[in-house]
């Protein structure tokens, strides 16, 4: 038997982005920040805790 393809909604390119305020990286949206997008500043918990080097991209 083959496993039924789930269809993705969307593709990545047309997901919401935003750029890290500690780094400067463009990051994209996950389905765990889908609730609260809006309130997401950082690209990971690194740049969140400031462990990151800033870079002058």
């Amino acid at each position: 038997m083959k496993k039924a393809s789930r269809k993705k909604p969307w593709k990545k390119e047309q997901l919401p982005s935003k750029i890290c305020i500690h780094c400067g990286r463009p990051f994209n949206w996950r389905k765990k920040w889908a609730k609260n997008w809006d309130a997401v500043k950082y690209c990971s918990k690194a740049c969140r805790n400031g462990k990151t080097p800033t870079t002058s991209r």
